[in-house]
């Protein structure tokens, strides 16, 4: 038997909650979720499975882990709504398992006229796992924009904490690996309209997450690599 998510997690229970502060820069353009404290995301959150709270990198406090199967969050916000550029920035910890995994996932919520065929807006972190190293795969997807950033020969090793970030500068698109450079695009991103986000798991509950994740930063501008401001390991 799994153990209770509200022991797991401390105390918090497994219905939707609310945590009680949003971190920010002095500019107020940028939302931080820590995995480790909960309360760090300032949104209708529900938590399924049991993820376990664990310890994260240097300088966080601790991170999520999720087993791959039903350990998810589900929160109702979606921090990149209305911006016109973006940093999309996490730090996570892979531990292999199924070839595709979804691990963040920021999805707006369309008006869809009768008939019509909804666009399903949406950001995406998630990796391919090639035996015992991992390739990052993100996308984005708008009216009119559908861009994949997934790249086979650049691949990292399983089982350590890694950062990573998707940006657009206005007119490319743009992923990176620890502050390196994967791919990138041209494309002509429109901002995105409000929504909800699911964490470990893709937003309709498939493509789960064998890892952990200690923080994801969202500014809605763009940032050089050298401007990244999430911690990197490492």
């Amino acid at each position: 038997m799994r153990p209770d998510r509200r022991t797991v997690l401390g105390g918090l229970a497994a219905t939707p909650m609310t945590g009680c502060a949003t971190l920010g820069d002095a500019r107020g353009d940028q939302t931080v979720w820590r995995f480790g404290d909960l309360d760090s995301i300032s949104a209708p959150l529900t938590i399924e499975g049991a993820p376990e709270r664990i310890e994260g990198p240097a300088g966080l406090p601790g991170a999520l882990c999720f087993d791959g199967v039903d350990d998810a969050l589900f929160i109702g916000a979606h921090p990149l709504a209305g911006a016109e550029t973006f940093a999309f920035e996490a730090i996570f910890r892979p531990d292999g398992g199924a070839f595709e995994q979804r691990w963040l996932h920021l999805q707006s919520d369309e008006v869809v006229p009768p008939g019509a065929t909804p666009v399903g807006t949406r950001f995406l972190f998630e990796i391919r796992v090639y035996g015992d190293r991992w390739a990052l795969d993100t996308f984005v997807k708008g009216p009119t924009y559908n861009q994949t950033l997934l790249f086979p020969d650049r691949l990292h090793p399983l089982g350590r904490w890694h950062h990573v970030a998707q940006t657009y500068d206005g007119m490319t698109y743009r992923s990176f690996v620890n502050g390196a450079l994967q791919g990138e695009a041209a494309i002509a991103f429109t901002p995105q309209g409000p929504g909800r986000a699911s964490v470990g798991t893709r937003i309709n509950r498939v493509s789960a997450f064998n890892g952990a994740i200690a923080e994801a930063r969202f500014t809605r501008r763009f940032l050089r690599p050298d401007q990244f401001t999430g911690v990197r390991p490492e």
